[in-house]
Parts: C-alpha cells; sequence; structure tokens
C-alpha cells in the first residue's frame, strides 16, 4: 500500500531568503547603534574624567593661576554667553573662517584640476607652488596687513591663502591618480574635455578634494585666530589675547574652548556636506562594517 501520509515541506515559502536579510540588516543596524552609544558613552566617562581631575588639582597639586578650574572657566563662559559677547566674538571668527575657507577652497580645487590636466604647466609652475607652499603663513600676516589694513579682509585673505595649498595639493593628487585607462577608453568613444572632467576626472578626485577639506577647516580658524591675535579688536582671537593681556588664566581657557568648539562644528559641516554629496561612500562602509 502506498505510504499516503503528508510530510511537511522543507521549501522556504517565497518571501523567505528576503524576510531572512531584512532580519540581518536590521540586527546589523541594532547593532551599529549599540557600538554608537558605548562610543558617546565612553567619550562622555572620559570627558568627566578628565575635568574632575582637572578641578581636583587645580590650586592643590598646580596653581590654578596657571591652569585655572574648571568651574571657574565654565562661569566665564555662561557669563560671556549670556551677555551675548560670546556669539558675538563667535560670529565674527566664524565668518571670517567660513569665508576663507570657501575662497580658498574654491580657488585650490580651480587650480588642482587645471595643473592636474596640464601636466606641462604643472611641471613648469612646482618649483614656485612649493617655494609659497613651505614659506610658514603666519610670516605673511604682517604683509597682509600692509595690503589689506587691520579689518576683516586681512583675516579673510589669511584664512583663504593657507586653505588654498591643502585643497590645491589634494584635488591636483587626486587629478593626476585618475586612471590613465579610463581617460583612454573615454577619448576612443570620443568624449571631450570636459566630458571626461564631469564623468571621470571630478567623482574620481572627489574624495581626495574632500581630505583636503577636512584638512583645511582647523588651518582656516589658525588663519583667523592669527589675524585677529595680531591686529583686531573683534573674534574669538581678540578675547583670547585681551584674557592673556589680563593674566586672567579662566578668560583664556574659555576663549580656547570656544575655539575648539567652533572647530568641532565646522568639522561636523564638512563631514555632513560629503555625505550629502557623496552617497555612494556611506553605502560602501556600511557594506565593509558588515562582512
Amino acid at each position: 500500500m502506498a505510504d499516503t501520509t503528508q510530510r511537511p515541506s522543507t521549501t522556504l515559502p517565497a518571501g523567505g531568503s528576503a524576510v531572512a536579510a531584512t532580519s540581518k540588516a536590521e540586527q546589523r543596524r541594532l547593532a551599529e547603534r549599540r557600538r554608537r552609544q558605548k562610543i558617546w558613552l565612553a567619550r562622555a566617562l572620559l570627558l568627566v574624567g578628565i575635568v574632575s581631575l582637572w578641578q581636583f588639582s587645580a590650586g592643590r597639586l598646580v596653581s590654578d593661576f596657571f591652569i585655572g578650574r574648571p568651574s571657574e572657566i565654565a562661569e566665564t563662559l555662561y557669563i560671556w554667553a549670556a551677555s551675548g559677547k560670546l556669539f558675538f566674538h563667535a560670529g565674527i571668527t566664524s565668518i571670517e573662517a567660513l569665508l576663507g575657507f570657501l575662497l580658498g577652497s574654491a580657488i585650490g580645487m580651480t587650480f588642482g584640476v587645471v595643473l592636474g590636466r596640464a601636466q606641462t604647466l604643472a611641471d613648469v609652475l612646482d618649483p614656485f607652488i612649493m617655494m609659497f607652499y613651505s614659506l610658514p603663513k603666519i610670516a605673511l600676516a604682517p604683509m597682509f596687513i600692509l595690503w589689506f589694513g587691520i579689518g576683516i579682509d586681512m583675516k579673510i585673505y589669511l584664512t583663504a591663502t593657507i586653505v588654498f595649498f591643502l585643497v590645491f595639493l589634494n584635488t591636483y593628487s587626486g587629478v593626476r591618480a585618475v586612471s590613465r585607462e579610463q581617460i583612454a577608453i573615454m577619448r576612443l568613444m570620443g568624449a571631450s574635455e570636459s566630458d571626461i572632467l564631469r564623468k571621470v576626472v571630478i567623482p574620481s578626485a572627489i574624495t581626495w578634494v574632500f581630505n583636503g577639506l577636512r584638512l583645511s577647516v582647523p588651518y582656516a580658524l589658525i588663519g583667523a585666530i592669527v589675524g585677529e591675535l595680531i591686529a583686531s579688536n573683534k573674534g574669538l582671537g581678540y578675547l583670547l589675547a585681551d584674557a592673556s593681556g589680563q593674566f586672567d588664566t579662566s578668560g583664556m581657557f574659555a576663549a580656547l574652548i570656544a575655539i575648539m568648539m567652533l572647530a568641532l562644528l565646522l568639522n561636523f559641516a564638512v563631514k555632513w556636506f560629503e555625505k550629502r554629496a557623496m552617497p555612494w561612500k556611506t553605502v560602501e562602509d556600511k557594506r565593509e562594517m558588515s562582512i
């Protein structure tokens, strides 16, 4: 007699693989979220530990005249913020750093692409570029004061000069690193120079460009702050110089913390723009992490 007993099917339903993939993706997202939470917790604990040790050491192990007290620094920041003084001076420094950053980046990217595609011109200008790049940019500040005065223009141009070389060198290296085979294939297909730039060179070099932009953020602030330290009555650099002139340690540390927070915000802004300009990079990072 034939066996008519029904056995359970071992075949997965049609949507089984999709459900399994979705479940794995959700698990990866949860794992990544937990990892980020642990990182932020570790950062918070490290910050609390440093501030606690600092507060304990001030006046006990080291004179607070030299290192100040976190409580007094926080009080100074609060007074500056409540009076609007902090936001006014931070706004001036932000404008100088941002405009100098944008101007230097635009010129640096343009020159990087042009010289990257014109090797003969790059070879002619190479020694001159290296001479100017090796020159300490801070040494240009007195000359910029002579040319542009002590107003906001001087800080913007000094910042742009510092940013220019970092962005230019990274952009130039990125353009020169583009595969020659890809360019040759594009030419065989009848592509013009503008087509090669738009479809091959710029997409290939954009990672190098953003590396230069990220490196330029702190240097943009350096240019603005140095300009304010040398000749200014506005900006975070002025607050730092004013506190230093009065031997106000808490004020000096408060100005330094404000500068560091501003640098952090500018870095976040560049990273946000990078994610919008290169969405494929985020996808690649997630794929590598899931292996």
